[in-house]
């Protein structure tokens, strides 16, 4: 079926933006970009010269696969080259390139809410964040991203393989974060602050109750309550140490305390009890 004249109007003026942006990205290149006709009216074609362009120079790559996406919106390939065009933001992997990444990934979900590949995208985003977390101790927005985009996956796309990746990617990202509350609560008992140091540790507690340290904040936590006097606050942290994680190091430290406050509550001798 010919194609009405005012589409090939419209296809044929954008085309010719195409070859002038291709000229213009070659700069002072001795020779300049040229397109056949046949290859300027295929979707097909046009995909594949920008797949085939983008290893070796990404603006070239980008200019062809928008142009499939512009002029042939419907098609198959357009689906293609937009996935294409973000993960070649994201395999470039600086912060600008994984901004324009995420957004790509947006815009294709936003087009294609039913693609199959909508789950790759949503988790695409999480790790557009999550490889640009920083260490526990140092700012943790990035984590803190990388979570929630996480969880939309698993929580629109819970059937999906990246629903499971995502749930791995979820506990490392708690564990990240546990890890920083943690850090600065210890901070706090290094400076003497042991009520600030409480609500961290109670804040690790009630938050990321699977975090793989959970010996050192019963520790803590127990160590804290000891030096503020409140012995019987103390006690149900400490002895749940010992019973719960026998393995750890610091059950030698929770049972010499837990003596120690035994021993100070015994009356001494010659005292009434």
């Amino acid at each position: 079926m010919t194609p009405h004249p005012a589409i090939r109007a419209i296809k044929a003026a954008g085309l010719v933006l195409l070859v002038f942006a291709l000229a213009f990205a070659a700069g002072c290149k001795k020779h300049p970009v040229q397109i056949s006709p046949e290859v300027a009216s295929s979707d097909e074609a046009l995909f594949k010269l920008g797949e085939q362009a983008i290893k070796k120079d990404q603006e070239k790559g980008l200019l062809y696969l928008r142009q499939v996406i512009d002029s042939f919106p419907k098609s198959f390939y357009a689906q293609r080259a937009k996935l294409l065009i973000a993960d070649s933001y994201f395999d470039k992997g600086d912060e600008g390139s994984m901004i324009l990444a995420a957004q790509e990934y947006r815009e294709f979900i936003k087009a294609y809410p039913y693609s199959p590949s909508a789950a790759y995208c949503q988790y695409r985003i999480a790790m557009t964040s999550f490889k640009k977390a920083l260490k526990p101790g140092r700012d943790q927005t990035k984590t803190k991203q990388a979570l929630a985009e996480f969880r939309k996956t698993v929580a629109d796309y819970p059937a999906s393989d990246q629903a499971k990746l995502a749930q791995e990617k979820i506990k490392e990202c708690e564990e990240r974060l546990a890890e920083h509350v943690l850090g600065i609560a210890e901070v706090y008992i290094r400076q003497k602050a042991y009520r600030a140091s409480i609500d961290r540790l109670t804040e690790v507690m009630t938050t990321y109750p699977d975090y793989t340290g959970m010996d050192r904040v019963y520790f803590d936590i127990g160590e804290c309550y000891f030096k503020l006097g409140l012995f019987d606050q103390a006690v149900p942290y400490l002895t749940k140490l010992v019973s719960d994680y026998s393995q750890s190091k610091l059950v030698k430290k929770s049972t010499r305390l837990l003596k120690e406050m035994e021993s100070r509550k015994k009356p001494g001798p010659g005292k009434a009890p």
